[in-house]
């Protein structure tokens, strides 16, 4: 009974402090909801919501619950696909070395969190970690002047920053010779 009320007490604080707006499109919606069913059948444990919102404050029909799942390992399609939703997989580990092999091994990395007191950890964890964004003890920090764009399969190319500027511009070289006659044109200077 403790735990079920403990569980019932944390989810009405995370709810009260989560401002979760709808998915943008119909199909990434569904896409949502169906990692979310695929999540359950592939035998996570959905701990906390999991469903469609349709109630309080649900203007349309595309708002999915904040969403929590235990018992994840890193071969599910929840731990290895973009899901864009709210939703969140926790995957345990006891080293360091184990986080970051969790980590990078998936075919994205638009970005990762880490959350530590150790600066030492927050550096190392992100010089290794392959993404493009690593927050350290922040989420979702941005800034125009900041290039963000992700490795691997999250993207080509960087949006922000002088990164971004790259993205319009085509780098030429040239040569010129200062002399006007060379002995032979053709071998490399």
């Amino acid at each position: 009974m403790l735990k079920w009320q403990a569980k019932q007490k944390l989810e009405i604080q995370c709810l009260k402090e989560t401002n979760v707006g709808p998915v943008t499109t119909s199909p990434q919606y569904k896409k949502v909801i169906d990692y979310i069913n695929i999540a359950k059948a592939e035998g996570a444990k959905c701990i906390m919501r999991g469903n469609p919102h349709k109630g309080e404050g649900a203007k349309g029909n595309q708002f999915a619950e904040p969403t929590i799942f235990i018992g994840v390992s890193n071969d599910m399609r929840i731990a290895q696909k973009e899901v864009f939703g709210p939703v969140l997989s926790i995957i345990p580990f006891d080293t360091e070395e184990e986080a970051i092999k969790i980590g990078n091994d998936v075919n994205f990395g638009l970005a990762a969190g880490v959350w530590t007191s150790d600066i030492g950890r927050a550096i190392r964890m992100s010089s290794k970690l392959r993404a493009g964004t690593i927050w350290v003890n922040t989420y979702r920090a941005v800034s125009f002047m900041s290039p963000f764009g992700g490795y691997k399969r999250s993207g080509e190319g960087r949006e922000n920053g002088k990164e971004a500027i790259k993205e319009f511009l085509q780098t030429k070289s040239f040569w010129i010779a200062t002399k006007t006659s060379t002995d032979n044109p053709f071998i490399m200077k």
